[in-house]
């Protein structure tokens, strides 16, 4: 891969995370709060402040991920949950304005798969699928090397589907703590020390993530799943549980070839937004 300066944003509805890579190194990098109940027009000011603070001559553009469905050639951000007053943004044509430089938009769980694709354990895998597991639930994918993304970004947005008394989010992300009353960063310091109930509350969680990773293999059958995401880090604690809860998968063939993988790419989210300036010079699935 060049050395050619890109800037990757993270845009969140906590923070707002924006770095200048340089090939595959970090050289600058900016995290302030999201203004996320402020208006429009405030949250623009604040993310184009944060890009500042990252930019220098000779950048050739700008990826940003955001966690919502996205017009990507338009690059229009559509009813962001995080950030109430975004819901019908024009990024790229804003942000081309103000920068002079192009700028590329989508989904973030698309930005993380990429990230891989580029920067991580993707790199030399043609067919697979990025599960991020932290406040929400999302995934992209990769197929024969290329993102497929669906016409809105939508594509892998398996957080939505029913399961149990709502939807599969609510059991596989950080809702699966909160309703039990627990932190789960807490949680994962304690299962470090080998409490038994953080242990057994860990168990239960890798036995809802098996039901997404049979939603992943009925619907796509890749080589890999890649999780990132918080909860990611707790990955030694649930994954026994997870394969467990795979006996029953119609077909155990698939489970001999497959590799459930934890994400080693520090920065994934920003590394995956500035991989889009690299993954829009070419052709996407």
């Amino acid at each position: 891969m060049s050395e050619r300066k890109i800037i990757g944003v993270d845009m969140g509805g906590t923070k707002i995370h924006t770095s200048l890579i340089l090939g595959k190194e970090i050289i600058s990098e900016c995290i302030i709060d999201t203004p996320a109940k402020e208006s429009e027009k405030v949250v623009l000011d604040r993310l184009i402040r944060a890009i500042e603070q990252v930019y220098q001559p000779g950048c050739e553009g700008i990826g940003i991920g955001v966690p919502s469905v996205v017009d990507w050639k338009e690059g229009i951000v559509y009813d962001v949950v995080a950030i109430p007053s975004w819901k019908e943004v024009h990024l790229k044509k804003i942000l081309e304005e103000h920068f002079k430089i192009p700028v590329y938009v989508n989904n973030d769980s698309n930005c993380f798969a990429l990230g891989e694709n580029f920067f991580g354990k993707g790199i030399n895998t043609r067919n697979f699928v990025g599960v991020t597991i932290g406040t929400g639930l999302g995934s992209g994918i990769i197929i024969e090397n290329k993102l497929y993304q669906g016409v809105n970004t939508g594509a892998g947005e398996i957080g939505s589907i029913s399961y149990k008394e709502g939807i599969i989010e609510q059991y596989c992300a950080s809702e699966f703590f909160i309703s039990r009353g627990l932190d789960g960063e807490e949680l994962y310091l304690r299962a470090k020390k080998g409490d038994p109930e953080a242990l057994e509350v860990f168990k239960d969680y890798g036995k809802n993530l098996s039901e997404v990773v049979k939603i992943v293999l009925y619907a796509y059958d890749p080589e890999t799943i890649i999780l990132g995401g918080s909860i990611s880090n707790a990955y030694e604690f649930f994954i026994d549980a997870v394969w467990q809860g795979l006996q029953d998968f119609m077909f155990p063939v698939e489970l001999k070839k497959l590799k459930i993988e934890k994400s080693e790419l520090k920065n994934s989210a920003v590394l995956g937004a500035a991989a889009l300036v690299y993954n829009f010079n070419l052709e996407t699935a």
